[in-house]
């Protein structure tokens, strides 16, 4: 049976449901189960994937579930949660207290809620259909992006086998000269762009129903920032991320990515 709470209300529950699991965890010792190159995940992802899941199974048990441990659950309608359960693994595993805890529930290409939480912090970023807030404490506040930081976090968690624009962009002057680089290797960074944290997020890579992605970037629309591919059009599945606080940042990056963007392409 469908619970009362509003989606934003299960969601929310959801991602404090994982976040508790990843605070109880953090510091202490960690199994690790091997995916790919570097990629691993531990029993501290397992464990609070299964608690989102649970909640969100419990509320909406006819809505589609993915999560990026445990794969797809199929539902009735076009209604799916999208859940990341400890993002920023490897900064986890050797106690960097940078990771977040994503849920969102699309429909369609719609962003209806999401929620990207912060354990360590317990800083909890979350947007519905009338805006983003943060919580601290209990106590919601709404969030506002600025671009007076100026900095920008870049996605340098890339493949082995090609060039990806994360590098590149840090080694480019024109880039270095109007924006401070910042690499956290967590999409708790989106997150803090909708929060006036980062001026603005970049990374290549595909982004159409991207656990790791969906919920910090439905945070950011609801916050007022620009959102786009690397060429500053519609977000796909192929051309990147940017998010950007204003539009003034937006059309910055463009012009800077578009030749790295052009010599990728060729």
């Amino acid at each position: 049976m469908t619970s009362q709470l509003s989606d934003i209300e299960v969601a929310l529950a959801a991602a404090e449901a994982g976040a508790r699991v990843v605070r109880a965890a953090y510091g202490t010792g960690l199994t690790r189960h091997a995916k790919s190159g570097l990629d691993f995940a531990t029993n501290a992802d397992l464990d609070a994937e299964r608690a989102v899941l649970e909640v969100i199974a419990t509320a909406r048990p006819t809505d589609a579930r993915v999560g990026e441990e445990t794969g797809a659950i199929s539902g009735e309608g076009s209604r799916r949660w999208l859940v990341d359960p400890l993002c920023g693994t490897l900064n986890f595993a050797a106690q960097t207290p940078l990771v977040a805890v994503n849920v969102a529930l699309m429909d369609g290409s719609d962003t209806l809620a999401c929620v990207s939480a912060d354990p360590i912090s317990g800083e909890t970023f979350w947007a519905d259909t009338r805006g983003a807030s943060v919580r601290r404490n209990g106590a919601d506040q709404p969030i506002a992006p600025s671009p007076r930081s100026r900095l920008v976090d870049v996605n340098c968690d890339g493949p082995a086998d090609r060039p990806f624009l994360g590098p590149q962009l840090l080694d480019d002057a024109a880039f270095r000269a109007v924006f401070g680089p910042r690499v956290l290797s967590t999409t708790l960074a989106v997150a803090w762009v909708a929060a006036g944290r980062r001026a603005a997020y970049v990374s290549d890579g595909p982004f159409r129903d991207n656990v790791h992605f969906a919920a910090g970037v439905g945070v950011c629309r609801s916050a007022g920032c620009v959102v786009s591919d690397l060429a500053g059009q519609e977000l796909n599945t192929s051309r990147g991320l940017i998010v950007a606080a204003d539009r003034a940042v937006h059309e910055q990056l463009v012009a800077i990515i578009g030749p790295h963007l052009a010599a990728m392409e060729r």
